[in-house]
């Protein structure tokens, strides 16, 4: 059964356009990985500090691996100068 991953981000003031770019960044190589079905990166319309990442992976132990990647740890490890909150990436089952 697929899983589904839902991240909301809010940029720090002034910080929008570089955390674009960092998540850009991170999107990129994550959409190549073998258990990555599809990424999604979306900015609010009404807000331009607000950001999501949509993904759909293979499997659960398919998005542990890339937790591990040298990227996502880059990405994650980069966060903080952007946003004044926690990454906390929601793990999702579909319903209908």
């Amino acid at each position: 059964m697929p899983l589904y991953i839902v991240a909301q981000f809010h940029a720090k003031p002034g910080c929008e356009q570089a955390f674009s770019d960092c998540l850009q960044a991170v999107v990129r190589p994550t959409s190549a990985e073998p258990g990555c079905i599809e990424i999604h990166l979306a900015q609010a319309l009404r807000d331009p500090a607000i950001f999501f990442i949509q993904s759909t992976w293979t499997n659960e132990a398919e998005f542990d691996k890339h937790a591990e990647l040298p990227h996502t740890k880059l990405f994650l490890s980069s966060v903080p100068e952007w946003i004044e909150h926690e990454v906390r990436p929601i793990r999702c089952t579909r319903i209908i």
